[in-house]
């Protein structure tokens, strides 16, 4: 049976492609420490594999979106997920940190390419706030999977090992290929006429980068994602190492914030009907402020201890629940026979932006905390400061 347009399967199998790259980091968070052990590398060789994963992506997201405005979604969808499969596969037999990290950057190869076309079908479906809310229900469904994968990691690190945490990945994107190529109809309606090249399709980033709100709307999503990232990649050294958490604890802790993420999807698709996409964008962003305020204050003042952190955390993540799916939407909607390219460098900034602050955060971590409510503070008030600076570029839309 093909799955249907408009119905909540097509938005939750569209969400599960968006969460395949959030699922295969998810999963292997709480082995991070002990990776670093078996590996006999340290906390910056562990995060290079989570920077690989964003280097990877990055250089994905270039041509996914438009390969799959030329040649349609679905078959650029099934090609993404076999190197997602091949990749996961090698490194879950990986022999050391080097080819762990070499099989990630591939591995995130093949997983931005589903998650860049999920977000392009959403905008051949859907207009306006309706693609707004569409992207913020298919990120309630998203949601579940980074507040569940920790915990399954935990337990899987706990029995098993960290190398049963790839196999579970690669389990997922097989089942999720083959209910693209039984079930998912093609949605692009017209094909783009733009040649295959690369210096077409920079050519064709040009003519995007022209309009300036779209450029406001792709630094917001990258500002937003940056600090999600920060956070993914240095919680588990901070909650462990200097609060104490055992890896179970730590993956309920992170699960407790993805509520947070959940809850800001849920209230977007409350308010995105009366307030509009920048209305919901400006609660998002005031939360991403108060939220890195919140964590600095806690871990600089020792007040709340890890709670504080974790709260704090949750407060960010609802911020980043409301930011995204509408700025993502607003960096797509002037543009229905490109889509695939406008998700792809939104998608491109987002990861290149993540990558440097991952390795940022990496090279900070040592035995303090401090370093990581810094990034995600900066970068929360930096998305509030450019959202509240802008409101003439973005009621223009050009």
């Amino acid at each position: 049976m093909k799955l249907r347009p408009d119905t909540l399967a097509m938005t939750a199998v569209l969400a599960m492609l968006t969460a395949l790259g959030p699922l295969s980091t998810d999963f292997y968070l709480p082995s991070l420490p002990e990776i670093v052990r078996v590996m006999e590398t340290d906390v910056a060789g562990a995060q290079a594999t989570l920077s690989s994963f964003l280097f990877g992506f990055a250089a994905g997201q270039i041509v996914w979106g438009p390969l799959s405005d030329r040649l349609g979604r679905r078959p650029i969808l099934l090609a993404g997920l076999a190197l997602f499969a091949l990749a996961t596969l090698a490194c879950a037999f990986a022999p050391s940190i080097e080819a762990l990290t070499a099989a990630r950057a591939l591995q995130a190869l093949g997983a931005s390419g589903p998650i860049v076309l999920g977000r392009a079908m959403v905008r051949d479906l859907y207009e306006g706030a309706r693609a707004g809310r569409e992207l913020a229900r298919m990120g309630t469904i998203m949601g579940l999977v980074p507040a569940i994968a920790p915990v399954m990691g935990g337990v899987l690190q706990v029995a098993f090992g960290w190398r049963s945490t790839f196999i579970a990945s690669l389990a997922f994107a097989l089942g999720l290929a083959a209910l693209i190529a039984t079930a998912m109809p093609e949605t692009l309606r017209k094909r783009s006429p733009q040649p295959l090249s690369l210096p077409a399709i920079f050519r064709g980033y040009g003519t995007l980068l022209q309009n300036r709100a779209f450029r406001v709307y792709v630094a917001l999503t990258a500002l937003a994602y940056a600090g999600l990232f920060a956070f993914i990649s240095g919680s588990s050294f901070v909650l462990t190492a200097v609060y104490g958490l055992t890896p179970v604890q730590y993956s309920f802790s992170f699960a407790f914030g993805v509520f947070g993420y959940i809850g800001g999807t849920i209230l977007a698709q409350r308010l995105v009907g009366r307030r509009g996409m920048d209305g919901v964008i400006a609660l998002g962003a005031l939360l991403l402020a108060l939220g890195g305020l919140l964590m600095l204050g806690s871990v600089a003042t020792g007040a709340g201890g890890a709670f504080g952190v974790v709260l704090s955390w949750a407060v960010y993540a609802c911020g980043v629940g409301l930011v995204m799916p509408q700025a993502q939407a607003s960096v797509m909607m002037p543009f229905p026979e490109r889509a695939g390219a406008a998700s792809s460098f939104s998608g491109l900034c987002q990861m290149l932006l993540s990558a440097c602050v991952g390795l940022v955060v990496g090279q900070l971590l040592k035995s303090a905390a401090l370093p990581l409510p810094l990034v995600m503070s900066t970068l929360g008030i930096t998305a509030f400061l450019l959202f509240n600076l802008t409101g003439r570029i973005r009621a223009a839309k050009s």
